[in-house]
């Protein structure tokens, strides 16, 4: 399921929830998208900010929950935690990073965390395009002791 943040002609905004972005296209051009404040039909997406889906304490994970206020021994154990955090919650799209990144910025792909593999001059330019990207040292679990 993918979330579109969405307004009309006269700027009404609106969420539209979609299978996927040929989902939305489809709908669109068949003209099912209306704003629901007006019906109108000329509908665009909009930026949108991130959303992050946060479980209950109840549902999660072992390593989701281990960077709170009590975070136990030291920076170095805190670092690992962390590490494992990312790790657990990115998909790891390798070499296509940078084209992955673009996609899901201009909504043609699902929004979600990623990691992967970008030269410096990618980084910079993707951070020129407006694309909050971060570079972290490339980390592994099985480094991690």
């Amino acid at each position: 399921m993918i979330i579109f943040d969405l307004a009309c002609q006269h700027d009404h905004r609106f969420e539209g929830w979609f299978k996927s972005i040929e989902d939305f296209r489809c709908q669109l051009e068949r003209g099912l998208v209306n704003c629901p404040q007006c019906a109108s039909l000329e509908v665009r997406r909009i930026p949108s900010a991130l959303h992050v889906a946060r479980q209950k304490p109840s549902e999660r994970s072992e390593t989701s929950h281990v960077l709170g206020p009590k975070v136990q021994g030291g920076v170095i154990d805190a670092y690992k935690q962390l590490t494992n955090l990312l790790l657990a919650n990115c998909e790891d799209v390798g070499p296509d990073f940078v084209a992955e990144a673009r996609r899901i910025h201009y909504l043609e792909a699902p929004r979600r965390w990623i990691c992967g593999h970008a030269s410096q001059d990618e980084y910079e330019m993707l951070r020129d395009e407006g694309i909050d990207v971060m570079r972290l040292p490339l980390l592994k679990a099985e480094n991690l002791h």
